[in-house]
């Protein structure tokens, strides 16, 4: 474009002096954008206005107004109309670039936990423009499609390891504040990575959620589990072991010690609590029981309830110990997922109560969505080859044993 030249109205630049500093830049910016979009209008025609000339590809059509919000304000643009080839300029190219990007900047504010109140008033600082709290969360539809998609995927790979909780969050329905149970599911894959594979919110959790929960999960693809990792809620406990026959359901060791001492009197809480770690901590199956056993003698009689407690829970918290020492640290708990949950707090708190489920899966989903990409360029938890080598060696003795 060649250089341009703009004209300011005498009554204008006087006026200008009576004007905030803002509303005078405004001024003169939106004069000079103006003065740009018609240059951009004779280059593309060829011909200035009302000039007679053979170089003419089209004529002018009047023009159309368009705000173009900016830091210094709103400014009116007068937008050229061609008759035939519709006018284009770059002016509106560029704005749209940033427009996108401003977007995209709130969906991640609302994503990392910044409430929609607090985003409408950094929105303004940055760009002169005011969003209402319903246009960001209007704009925050935005991630139904990713949320979506990553919600539905196929899940090809195997899952020989899998983590299961629910959290519970407020959610508005029907003129109503009901809570609602947020199922998450954290599977680690054959190349001992951690992965996001299901998330879904159910009115409750029962029995019967949970297991539609994982058949969904097994819909999409989800086979050859072969641990999962839970708290000892009744109805998760019974989905899983409808649900994934063959596979071994692995008590979270942190659910279960603290339901030992919370049974426990005070007194004997301290020295309760460093038995249960080496109990846990042990080397072998053999050593743990031993070590059971001594500690259900030492507080038959001071701590009865929380002894048949351990009594009960121990062997279903003691099936990692068939896997090699390496993979037990990362599978005997929940923490995984429960870190997971944490973090879902984090942002569930600036919300405090949902305006529907959809606004959850929203939300949740976008956090989810994000720690599972993130997950992706961290190191895998653990080699599992010694698991695969071991697995392979049962099935071989199992084989040879129905052979004999």
């Amino acid at each position: 474009m060649a250089q341009l030249h703009f004209t300011l109205d005498s009554e204008i630049f006087t006026g200008l002096f009576s004007k905030t500093k803002d509303e005078a830049f405004g001024i003169l910016m939106e004069t000079i954008l103006n003065t740009v979009l018609e240059a951009e209008s004779t280059e593309q025609l060829g011909a200035e206005n009302y000039e007679r000339t053979e170089d003419r590809t089209d004529y002018r059509n009047g023009t159309r107004t368009r705000d173009l919000n900016t830091r210094i304000g709103t400014l009116e643009l007068k937008v050229p109309r061609h008759r035939d080839v519709p006018f284009q300029t770059t002016l509106f190219e560029n704005y749209q670039r940033n427009e996108q990007a401003l977007i995209a900047t709130m969906m991640e504010m609302v994503t990392q936990g910044v409430s929609t109140q607090s985003v409408k008033k950094v929105t303004a600082e940055l760009c002169g423009e005011t969003f209402s709290k319903s246009t960001v969360s209007e704009i925050c539809k935005g991630l139904d499609i990713p949320v979506k998609q990553f919600k539905e995927r196929l899940l090809p790979e195997k899952y020989p390891f899998i983590m299961a909780d629910a959290i519970y969050v407020k959610v508005r329905e029907d003129h109503r504040i009901r809570s609602k149970a947020l199922f998450v599911a954290v599977g680690i894959n054959t190349s001992g990575h951690k992965e996001i594979i299901g998330f879904d919110i159910y009115d409750t959790e029962s029995e019967s959620t949970w297991k539609e929960f994982f058949e969904g999960l097994k819909s999409r693809g989800l086979r050859d589990v072969d641990i999962i990792t839970s708290d000892a809620h009744t109805g998760l406990v019974a989905a899983i072991k409808e649900s994934f026959v063959g596979a071994s359901w692995q008590r979270c060791q942190a659910h279960l010690r603290r339901n030992i001492l919370s049974r426990c009197p005070k007194r004997f809480m301290a020295g309760l609590s460093s038995e249960l770690t080496d109990m846990f901590n042990s080397s072998t199956i053999g050593e743990a029981r031993r070590l059971k056993d001594t500690i259900c003698e030492e507080y038959k009689d001071s701590a009865k309830d929380s002894m048949a407690i351990l009594d009960s829970g121990f062997e279903d918290s003691m099936i990692i110990m068939a896997l090699p020492s390496k993979y037990r640290k990362s599978l005997r708990t929940s923490n995984t997922i429960e870190r997971e949950n944490r973090e879902i707090r984090r942002r569930e708190k600036v919300i405090q109560i949902f305006p529907n489920s959809a606004s959850v899966i929203r939300l949740i989903g976008a956090v989810l969505l994000d720690d599972h990409n993130d997950w992706t360029t961290l190191p895998r938890l653990f080699d599992m080859k010694d698991y695969y080598e071991k697995r392979t060696s049962i099935m071989i003795k199992i084989q040879s044993g129905n052979a004999a």
